[in-house]
């Protein structure tokens, strides 16, 4: 799902839902694709996640946030504004 609020100050609610216990990887790139934090690297079980991405600590501006999560990978464009 698409991250909320978004635009964002300074944390915002990244929403997924896995159909089977998969590796779920969520990584945050900035602008010109490096990274800038691993929010989740582990194993889960089959259901609805919330992770929050909190921004206090990261320049304004367009970040990514990469979600692996077996054969499945999605990215959804994220903005922190302060």
């Amino acid at each position: 799902y698409q991250n909320y609020p978004n635009p964002f100050n300074p944390s915002t609610e990244i929403k997924f839902t896995i159909p089977e216990r998969s590796l779920i990887t969520l990584k945050v790139y900035d602008i010109i694709g490096r990274e800038v934090l691993v929010l989740m690297n582990q194993e889960k079980d089959a259901g609805n996640y919330n992770v929050t991405f909190n921004g206090s600590n990261h320049a304004n501006g367009v970040y990514f946030c990469r979600i692996f999560a077996g054969k499945y990978t999605s990215v959804i464009k994220m903005l922190l504004l302060k």
